[in-house]
């Protein structure tokens, strides 16, 4: 039995104190081993919840470095990511592909995303697709247009894995399926 193994018996077991589960049901403690074979607590507030694996999701992006970082993050808990690197290409494929949520650069070729997402909300087809805005510009203003025209949330360039996944958990309902939520899916197109 490798040490890892061993360690979360000894947990489950309660032969050692201080990982594992809290006794705070919103708080976790999770045991990691690194690629160098070393362990690590990893203390979480808030128990990790993803999106049913195989939900689609659409980049639309023109940035190749974005486009690889964002795949690959959601590859690694088993989505089925689409990219696009124009906001006429993101159209087409969110009516072909039918997604579960939409990244959406703001700053496109052609076609910006606020266009691109006001053409979205306007459309039966995919209203209700949620839309998570990106974008590097740190203006306040992309933030309020994005909300007004009917974006689901906003995500700062640069982002990390932390980020990605918090905002994808805040638009999963109770059975972890992606929606959306909360006043920006009132707001206007």
């Amino acid at each position: 039995m490798n040490i890892i193994n061993r360690l979360r018996t000894l947990v489950d077991q309660r032969q050692i104190s201080g990982l594992g589960r809290s006794d705070d049901s919103n708080n976790q403690q999770v045991l990691k081993q690194s690629s160098d074979g070393s362990l690590t607590v990893e203390r979480r507030t808030k128990r990790r919840r993803n999106a049913v694996p195989g939900s689609k999701i659409l980049v639309i992006d023109d940035s190749k470095t974005i486009q690889v970082t964002l795949r690959k993050m959601l590859l690694q808990n088993h989505y089925d990511v689409h990219p696009a690197l124009d906001a006429e290409k993101g159209l087409e494929v969110a009516l072909r592909e039918k997604p579960d949520l939409i990244f959406l650069d703001i700053v496109l070729p052609g076609m910006n995303g606020f266009a691109a997402l006001r053409q979205l909300r306007k459309d039966p087809r995919t209203r209700d697709i949620p839309v998570i805005m990106i974008s590097g510009n740190v203006q306040a203003t992309e933030t309020y247009y994005a909300e007004r025209i009917g974006a689901d949330d906003f995500m700062r360039k640069p982002f990390n894995r932390l980020e990605v996944f918090r905002r994808i958990d805040r638009l999963l309902d109770e059975n972890c399926v992606l929606r959306r939520t909360g006043f920006r899916a009132k707001a206007a197109v």
